[in-house]
């Protein structure tokens, strides 16, 4: 099949979406057309944003598919437009059956319903890897056990059908990591994820702590994306390092945000929440010496060759590892983890997606 014209609708452009997005247009040798929304408010965009594009979109009848990520109502967008509509193929970058709730909050199911509505309107599904399919289809029958009657036990096997994993492209530095600029001084840890409650900043800090109180020397780059506020962790931490803080706040410049990772040593992940870890990849590809999480996606997105290397079980671990890696300056990653990571890269990942592109047009 020639390109196609793919429609791609982004409510929530920001972070790990934005840059997906900006990738697949750059590599796709399909005609992509990105409609987006700026990265805030996301429970409205849930609720709203699928009414936006009914209209910022004159013609999605000239369309051969329909790209939508999951912080938006597919099934709202599907009944507004009818016959219109092009084949709906659904990005999951996450999902709100398997989200963490912040403490003090109880969960807004009705999200989780409008993920679901989402995923029966689309003609396909994709998650961005294998743990986060698995989270999602086991926390399917729970949600939807909570309907007091009626339960439509029949979605888990109608949703299984259409879903499949792909992991998303990432725009990452060269294989030769070893292009480095790690320069003077102690080394550097990297915090590269977004400032929210489900990365943890806490024990990211209270690790850090434990460094400190080991008198070893370090730095620390706070890099990532913060919403409206700023976290009360980053704003104690930024008083207690002092010095140590050698880059605060979210650095818009992708080749800043490189040069940083240039620099780094170790990058380091608490999150409660990750379903790939675009961040990470990032930072790994670049030749830091991740520390992660023994959970989550990382086993996966990880190589098991560096499992031992790179992951940790709990907090007392992590600080552990943290300490024995910047007393022993310089900080080495794992050799090979860099060029690893290049099968995350858009060139090895593009044609997939326009396969996939192709498969699902064709299939209406």
């Amino acid at each position: 099949m020639s390109g196609l014209n793919v429609l791609f609708l982004e409510s929530f452009y920001g972070g790990s979406h934005r840059e997906f997005a900006d990738g697949l247009v750059q590599h796709s040798r399909h005609r992509i057309a990105l409609h987006t929304l700026p990265a805030r408010f996301w429970r409205w965009r849930m609720r709203g944003a699928a009414l936006h594009f009914a209209r910022a979109v004159a013609r999605p009848q000239e369309f051969d598919l329909l790209l939508a990520t999951d912080l938006m109502n597919v099934a709202d967008l599907k009944a507004v437009w009818g016959a219109h509509c092009p084949p709906i193929l659904l990005y999951v970058h996450e999902n709100q059956l398997s989200y963490p709730t912040p403490e003090g909050e109880q969960k807004d199911f009705q999200f989780a319903f409008t993920d679901i509505a989402s995923a029966l309107a689309a003609d396909a599904m994709v998650f961005n890897s294998r743990y986060h399919r698995d989270a999602y289809f086991a926390a399917l029958p729970e949600v939807l056990r909570r309907m007091p009657e009626y339960e439509p036990a029949w979605i888990p096997d109608a949703l299984a059908a259409k879903a499949r994993v792909l992991y998303p492209g990432c725009r990452l530095p060269g294989a030769d990591a070893e292009v480095r600029s790690v320069g003077a001084g102690p080394p550097l840890v990297i915090w590269n994820h977004r400032w929210e409650f489900d990365k943890q900043p806490a024990a990211f800090f209270a690790a850090l702590r434990e460094v400190q109180r080991a008198g070893v020397a370090f730095r620390v780059a706070l890099l990532g994306e913060n919403a409206q506020y700023v976290p009360k962790e980053f704003m104690a931490a930024r008083e207690w390092l002092g010095e140590r803080v050698v880059q605060y706040g979210y650095l818009p410049g992708r080749d800043a945000y490189l040069a940083w990772l240039r620099r780094g040593a170790v990058v380091v992940s608490t999150a409660v929440q990750e379903n790939f870890g675009i961040s990470v990849v990032e930072a790994a590809a670049a030749g830091c010496h991740p520390l992660l999480p023994s959970r989550l996606a990382y086993p996966e997105v990880i190589p098991a060759p560096h499992h031992e290397a790179c992951l940790y079980e709990d907090g007392d671990d992590l600080a552990r590892r943290l300490i024995a890696l910047l007393a022993n300056p310089p900080v080495s990653p794992p050799p090979g983890l860099a060029a690893a990571m290049q099968r995350y890269s858009w060139t090895c990942l593009a044609a997939e997606y326009d396969s996939l592109f192709d498969e699902c047009a064709r299939a209406r």
